[in-house]
């Protein structure tokens, strides 16, 4: 296994950038930390260290896993909305990054083009961390892969489904399968697949299907996601159509396999992407996921910072 030491002062933008050691050396790191903080035992790796956490979109999971996180290593994180920053009032990114590079020791930004945050990483000297963007959710996907290798005790030769639109959510679970030796089948919509830049480069690890049953099929990890994301609430309608038969229930989770692991990234609509016998029924591991955020994040915290 590579010395994932060399992560040091590096960015943390998409899943691709890393290779199949060092995610494994991060979700072993993420195993390590985790089990310190559950015995309570202090961790300080951070101390002194400060995180500016940049939101241009709304949050739950990403702010409270982020600050705690932080706080947890024995640095601090400062909350910033882009709504409260010079940079909503026209302030460039490249300047934004300048400045703060200056004051703190990494940035983890939550925002809509993905543009954004690779402009943001050119211009600052610190590390920068996705917390979600349009394209890629990396941070969310490092906590779902966390919570397979708990559960299964492996990654190597699993399969997952990922049922529904093709969204950030994909294409960061397509990249994590494919560097993590699992295979994953996609069942989306006519036009709403994953981005075909990222198909292309997991190679024989993806499949597109049409029917959701034939990507479940023998399935460990069956995945969805809400169909309309942030942002795309003037689709509701038109997604509610054209996903309908793309709900993640009984009948469809009947052909995978026995053990199944049902993840959602939260939040969900229940009745929706998803059936609440699914959501809330024995397959479910969507709290413990979310739990994980908490240390997968940490993981990724203490490595590049």
């Amino acid at each position: 296994m590579e010395n994932i030491e060399t992560l040091r002062g590096r960015d943390f933008l998409t899943l691709g950038d890393f290779s199949p050691s060092e995610i494994m050396g991060i979700l072993g790191e993420a195993l390590r930390i985790k089990a310190l903080q559950k015995r309570r035992i202090p961790h300080p790796y951070l101390s002194g260290r400060t995180l500016a956490m940049i939101f241009e979109k709304s949050s739950t999971r990403t702010r409270v896993s982020f600050e705690v996180g932080m706080l947890q290593l024995g640095g601090q994180a400062i909350f910033l909305s882009s709504q409260d920053m010079q940079l909503g009032r026209g302030e460039s990114i490249s300047d934004t990054a300048k400045v703060l590079s200056g004051y703190v020791d990494g940035i983890m930004i939550r925002t809509f083009a993905h543009e954004t945050i690779q402009e943001l990483a050119e211009a600052a000297d610190i590390p920068v961390i996705n917390g979600l963007t349009d394209l890629h959710h990396p941070a969310q996907v490092m906590a779902d892969l966390l919570t397979i290798l708990e559960t299964k005790g492996r990654l190597q030769g699993l399969k997952m489904a990922y049922i529904g639109d093709g969204n950030n959510m994909a294409n960061s679970l397509v990249e994590g399968a494919a560097l993590t030796g699992m295979t994953i089948s996609a069942a989306c919509p006519d036009g709403y697949g994953p981005a075909p830049e990222v198909v292309a480069a997991a190679g024989d690890a993806v499949s597109l299907v049409d029917d959701p049953r034939e990507a479940v099929r023998n399935a460990d990890v069956v995945v969805t996601d809400v169909w309309a994301s942030m942002g795309q609430e003037e689709e509701q309608q038109m997604r509610m159509k054209a996903f309908a038969s793309y709900q993640v229930n009984d009948a469809l989770v009947s052909a995978a396999a026995s053990d199944y692991m049902f993840l959602h990234c939260l939040p969900a609509h229940r009745g929706e992407e998803v059936s609440a016998s699914v959501i809330d029924g024995p397959h479910s591991f969507v709290f413990p996921e979310a739990e994980n955020r908490l240390h997968a994040q940490k993981a990724i915290l203490k490595l590049l910072l």
